[in-house]
């Protein structure tokens, strides 16, 4: 076992606002129930983006952010059975839970009531600040740590830590499959990964985006049908059509636009997470005894159960693959929908 904690490299938010650098931080000694992770890649989730600007509140800077985590086991603990070294694992938005309260025991350790630790920027269970997925290594309660199929490409693997599961638990929950109609709005980083999940799942998948300039995507990914939501007669060719729409813009769009194109019981789900509220009509939900409801990720046993689906149905992200010294330029192109459809840091440059 490690006797102290290893010093590893990382990129760092310094402060709100100012670009990733450089830096070294430490990782707690590996103990009894731990595992160390040489991370091999990293995904950059809008999250990232929004945590380092300071658009979510104050922050503990300097920040290490990345909650998109593949790598390989490189030691485990004395009591870690699950894990042997050199497998290949992930890690996603979250490194701990009470485990006790209903939710934890359910396996929806997303929603623990005394609150989940979340990857980067949380008090750790050793009192210190959970530092996130850009470095090189990082230790993890092996409870939290998932197994990665070897049928996925390590590279393409991570942003299903955050993307594939935040899309895959509502689709699930809402029980896509045959028979269904779902529509995708947004192709972005998680839009891309709603779409090529549903297909797989068995649904009719349709997108809604704002242009039609990605429509040759989204067939390609698995949509039976692209429209153009900057298109009036859109919403009125579609209206009552959806048992499933799932919004993944994190910008305010009309939500009652959205809900006017379910069909009676069908529901509107939110995994973006907007900055600023937004108004929903009554009657436009009890004129179809429509849901508005929302998403996020999913527990441990879930996000095993999308990567084993996902390495069943042979699904990976769309990724770009970035050198470190190209995370803040990434940022930018991310703000300007300029990425087919996540970028993904080879952390052996760092």
């Amino acid at each position: 076992m490690n006797a102290s904690p290893t010093h590893v490299k990382a990129y760092a938010a310094p402060a709100a606002g100012e670009p990733l650098v450089p830096t070294t931080i430490e990782r707690r000694a590996v103990g009894p129930n731990d595992v160390l992770i040489e991370i091999k890649y990293a995904g950059i989730c809008h999250s990232d983006i929004h945590t380092t600007n300071g658009d979510w509140g104050p922050q503990p800077f300097p920040l290490v952010v990345g909650h998109e985590i593949a790598g390989v086991v490189a030691e485990v603990g004395a009591n870690v059975t699950k894990f042997q070294t050199g497998e290949h694992v992930g890690v996603g938005c979250m490194v701990n839970s009470c485990g006790e309260c209903k939710n934890c025991v359910a396996g929806e350790e997303q929603y623990c009531q005394k609150g989940a630790v979340f990857t980067y920027g949380a008090p750790d269970r050793d009192g210190t600040t959970t530092q996130g997925g850009y470095s090189t290594h990082v230790v993890v309660d092996a409870n939290f740590v998932l197994s990665i199929p070897e049928s996925i490409d390590l590279a393409e693997a991570a942003p299903l830590l955050c993307a594939g599961i935040t899309t895959y638990s509502p689709l699930a929950h809402w029980n896509a499959g045959p028979g269904k109609k779902v529509a995708v709005v947004g192709l972005g980083g998680l839009g891309h990964m709603a779409v090529k999940i549903a297909h797989a799942m068995g649904a009719e998948v349709t997108v809604l985006s704002q242009s039609l300039k990605k429509q040759e995507d989204g067939l390609r990914l698995g949509a039976e049908h692209y429209y153009a939501t900057s298109d009036p007669g859109t919403f009125e060719k579609l209206a009552n059509q959806f048992d499933l729409i799932i919004n993944t813009v994190s910008a305010n769009i009309d939500l009652n636009a959205l809900i006017g194109l379910l069909d009676v019981n069908g529901t509107l789900v939110g995994v973006g997470a907007p900055p600023e509220p937004s108004p929903i009509f009554g009657m436009t939900l009890a004129s179809g005894r429509r849901s508005y409801a929302g998403s996020m990720i999913g527990g441990i046993a879930q996000t095993q159960e999308m990567l084993d689906f996902c390495g069943e149905h042979g699904l990976g992200a769309e990724i770009e693959i970035i050198s470190a010294d190209q995370i803040n330029e990434a940022y930018q192109r991310v703000l300007a929908s300029d990425v087919r459809y996540r970028f993904v840091i080879d952390t052996a440059t760092l």
